[in-house]
C-alpha cells in the first residue's frame, strides 16, 4: 500500500512556518511497511483543496490530513474533502457538547464559529482530541470502487501527534499486510555527490529490493538505503547487505555506518579513550562548542572553548604570538595550530581543534579570497592543520567549517582509541 499527505493551510505556503507534520506522518508511516508516494501543501482555498482531495484519492489508498480543523471561514479542510467524496457533513451533538465542555471548564466563552468543529463527515469514526477542540476523522471503505483510507487530523503538531499515537496507528496497522521497513543510512566526507553515486551506482544497483538515496548535505554526503519484507530483521538485512558493498568501496570516506551524526562520534570515540576535548573558534564563532555540546552527556569529555574573533583575544586567552599574527596573518596554518596548541595548554585536554578562516561575504583586507579556512588539531600526536577553500555564502562557510572541524575530531580520537587498545 502507499499513502499521501496533504498539509492544509496558507501559512504554510508563506517563509514564517514549516511544514513538520509531513515529516513525523512520514516517519510513523514508514514504520508501518508504507511508503509514502506523494506530499503537498494546499492554501485555505476550497476549490484548490477538493482538487488535491480528487487527485489524492485517485492514486494513493492512504490520504492523510494534516491541518484546516479549526473553528474560523479559512478552515475547509472537512468541507474540501466531503465535497471530493461526495459525502454529506452532520453535526455530531456529542462531540458539540464536548467543545462547549472544554470552553466551560477553562471559563473561556465559545463563539458560535466554534460549533463546526463538530461537523463530521457521514461514516466516519470521530478520533477524539486530548490536547485541543478539533477532533480527527477517521473514514474507511470503498470509494468509486477503489479501498481507501481517508484520516483528517489537527495542525497543531502537539495534538496531531497524539492523536496519531492513540487513535491512528493501531487502526492503520490492523487495516495493513503484514510488512517492514528497515532503513540504513551510511554518511560520507570528503567526497562529491558526483563521485559518490559514480563509485557506488554499480554496486547498488545490483540490490534491486533496496531503494537508494543519495543525499548531499553540508560537509556530508548521506547514503540512505531502503528496504521491505514481511520481518524486521529480513528488511534490516537486506539493506544491510546493500550498506555493507558500498561502504566496503567507500572505506574510510564512510564516517558513520548507522547515521549517527559527526558529533555523536566525535563523543563516541573520546569516551572510547577515556579523553577530553576543548575548541578555539574564529571564524565559526562558537558552532562546533554549539554542535559538540547539542549532544546529552558531552560535559564527559567536553571542557571548553574560547571565541577568539580577534586578534588580541587569539594573543592575550590562547597564547598566539603576536609576531606571528603580524607576520602570517589570523588567517593561516601556523595560527590555527597556534589557537588549537593554546585551547589544548589552557584547558589542559587530550585534543584540541582550532579554527580561523574568512566566512564572508568580504575578505579581510588582504588578498586571501573568502573561504579561505585553516583547521587545526592538536593532540599527543601533535598538531596538524589543514587548508580549505570553502565556496558557498557566510552561513554556508562557517557550516562547513564546523563539519571539517568535527571530521577531523573524529578522525583523530578515533586513531587514539586505537593507539590506546592496541
Amino acid at each position: 500500500m502507499n499513502a499521501e499527505i496533504i498539509a492544509v493551510g496558507s501559512e504554510l505556503l508563506t517563509p514564517f512556518r514549516i511544514d513538520t507534520n509531513s515529516l513525523y506522518l512520514t516517519e510513523q508511516i514508514n514504520q508501518l511497511g508504507v511508503d509514502v508516494v506523494f506530499k503537498c501543501v494546499v492554501g485555505d482555498d476550497l476549490k484548490r483543496l477538493v482538487a488535491a482531495a480528487q487527485h489524492a484519492l485517485f492514486r494513493s489508498e492512504i490520504v492523510i490530513f494534516s491541518g484546516g480543523l479549526g473553528p474560523t471561514e479559512d478552515d475547509l479542510t472537512r468541507e474540501a474533502v466531503a465535497e471530493a467524496l461526495g459525502l454529506p457533513l452532520r453535526r455530531d451533538e456529542e462531540v458539540l457538547a464536548g467543545i462547549e465542555r472544554r470552553f466551560s471548564t477553562r471559563g473561556w466563552k465559545m463563539y458560535p464559529n466554534n460549533a463546526k468543529q463538530a461537523d463530521v463527515l457521514e461514516g466516519a469514526v470521530v478520533l477524539p482530541n486530548a490536547n485541543g477542540t478539533a477532533p480527527g476523522q477517521w473514514l474507511s471503505g470503498k470509494f468509486d470502487g477503489r479501498e481507501r483510507i481517508v484520516v483528517l487530523l489537527p495542525g497543531p503538531p502537539h495534538e496531531l501527534k497524539a492523536l496519531f499515537e492513540t487513535e491512528c496507528r493501531e487502526r492503520l496497522r490492523a487495516k495493513l499486510p503484514a510488512a517492514f521497513l528497515s532503513t540504513r543510512v551510511l554518511k560520507v566526507a570528503m567526497l562529491g555527490e558526483s563521485q559518490v553515486d559514480a563509485r557506488v551506482a554499480p554496486i547498488y544497483k545490483r540490490y534491486t529490493g533496496v531503494q537508494t538515496t543519495i543525499l548531499a548535505g553540508a560537509g556530508e554526503i548521506q547514503l540512505h538505503f531502503k528496504a521491505r519484507a514481511e520481518t524486521m530483521e529480513a528488511a534490516q538485512a537486506r539493506a544491510d547487505e546493500a550498506a555493507d558493498a558500498v561502504e566496503e568501496e567507500l572505506d574510510d570516506a564512510v564516517f558513520s555506518r548507522d547515521g549517527e551524526s559527526l558529533e555523536q562520534i566525535v563523543g563516541y570515540w573520546l569516551q572510547m579513550r577515556n579523553a577530553t576535548l576543548a575548541v578555539a573558534e574564529s571564524c565559526t564563532g562558537g558552532l562546533v562548542g554549539k554542535l559538540i555540546t547539542d549532544e546529552p552527556g558531552s560535559s564527559a569529555y567536553f571542557l571548553g572553548g574560547v571565541i577568539a574573533y580577534s586578534d588580541e583575544v587569539k594573543r592575550d586567552e590562547l597564547g598566539v604570538p603576536a609576531a606571528l599574527l603580524k607576520r602570517v596573518g589570523a588567517v593561516s596554518s601556523e595560527v590555527a595550530k597556534a589557537m588549537a596548541d593554546g585551547a589544548r595548554s589552557r584547558f589542559g585536554t587530550d585534543l584540541a581543534a582550532g579554527v580561523t578562516g574568512i566566512a564572508g561575504p568580504d575578505s579581510d583586507g588582504s588578498s586571501k579570497p573568502v573561504g579561505l579556512t585553516y583547521i587545526a588539531v592538536a593532540s599527543n600526536r601533535g598538531t596538524t592543520a589543514h587548508e580549505y577553500r570553502f565556496k558557498g555564502d557566510r552561513w554556508s562557510n562557517r557550516r562547513e567549517a564546523a563539519g571539517e572541524t568535527l571530521r577531523l575530531l573524529a578522525e583523530e580520537a578515533r586513531l587514539g582509541a586505537r593507539m590506546k587498545t592496541a
